[in-house]
């Protein structure tokens, strides 16, 4: 198998691995629940291994094109802000879901929105050289989003200590270590080889977050489900107007076809699985569910993904 027959089978594996991690965390859960160690460092690897598919060094070809980059700022940190504001002010008895569904409708997605933005024939190349850009500007925007919208009325006590030890771990750390890596590739041989080498590795480690992720915490959603019923309308709500979002988003800046699905992509499809363990970081009386809401997101996203990747094509021309 080629590396490009695994990228054009990424949509089957992962769907293979989350039925797996689903049977795992049903059939074995004293065992799958172990697995929860091992979310940060399989993160963390799934990261590094996409930031070094990320075009840093040569960024600022990326950022030229100046109505893409707009568009999908207004699209994630304007208008999908004030969509998740309106849709979640439902939660606000709910402070634990509340705060999962936060965590994870109001970061965009940086890594595999590339893969689906690609079957959704959007430009997949400029998507890829905007992630920096979306990654630095969520990383300082969504403390000041969790502070607008939580208020005073919501009780949750959020330490930043666990954030920013999260952020440092599964961002700082293996985004340093890929942009150290690219630029020594251009000048060693040897990083050169264990560059194209992890070149392999994101659609396996991607299978393997989705293993331990769901896996571990599966039982958890299952067992909260009553619980959680309040938050699914929320993200069925999300679903269906983040994509019309994107859209109209690209529409105001009159960007062509392909740059427009990039655009509709980008706003419907979330960071989960990079803000799980922000969820996990919470104060003990809230981890659990707000976890649970996390992962449940993702369920349901990969679900509407299928959706997106016929309809999307079909609806921006």
């Amino acid at each position: 198998m080629t590396r490009e027959q695994l990228e054009t089978q990424q949509i089957p594996i992962y769907f293979a691995a989350v039925l797996s991690a689903v049977a795992l965390g049903l059939l074995a859960s004293d065992t799958a629940h172990h697995l929860e160690a091992l979310v940060t460092p399989a993160i963390a690897v799934l990261m590094y291994a996409m930031f070094l598919q990320i075009p840093f060094l040569d960024l600022r070809q990326g950022l030229g094109n100046r109505r893409f980059i707009g568009a999908l700022l207004l699209a994630n940190f304007i208008l999908v802000p004030l969509l998740v504001w309106a849709i979640t002010r439902g939660l606000v008895a709910h402070p634990a879901i509340l705060v999962g569904a936060l965590l994870v409708l109001l970061t965009p997605c940086i890594d595999y929105v590339v893969v689906f933005t690609h079957i959704g024939k959007g430009d997949s190349r400029l998507t890829l050289a905007a992630t920096p850009v979306l990654l630095l500007l969520q990383l300082l925007l969504l403390p000041l989003y969790l502070a607008l919208m939580l208020g005073d009325s919501s009780n949750v006590a959020i330490s930043i200590t666990p954030f920013v030890e999260a952020f440092v771990l599964l961002i700082v750390l293996p985004m340093a270590l890929a942009v150290l890596t690219s630029a020594g590739a251009r000048r060693l041989p040897a990083v050169s080889a264990w560059n194209d080498a992890w070149a392999w590795l994101p659609v396996p480690a991607m299978a393997l977050v989705l293993v331990v992720v769901i896996a571990s915490q599966i039982s958890v959603v299952l067992h909260d489900f009553e619980r959680l019923l309040p938050v699914i309308p929320v993200y069925i709500g999300f679903m269906l107007l983040a994509p019309a979002i994107g859209f109209v988003s690209a529409r105001l800046l009159r960007l062509p076809a392909t740059e427009a699905r990039s655009v509709t992509f980008s706003a419907a499809t979330r960071n989960s699985l990079v803000v799980l363990p922000l969820a996990l970081a919470l104060p003990e009386n809230m981890r659990s569910l707000a976890a649970a809401a996390v992962i449940t997101q993702t369920l349901l996203e990969l679900v509407a993904e299928l959706i997106y990747v016929r309809a999307v094509p079909r609806l921006v021309r």
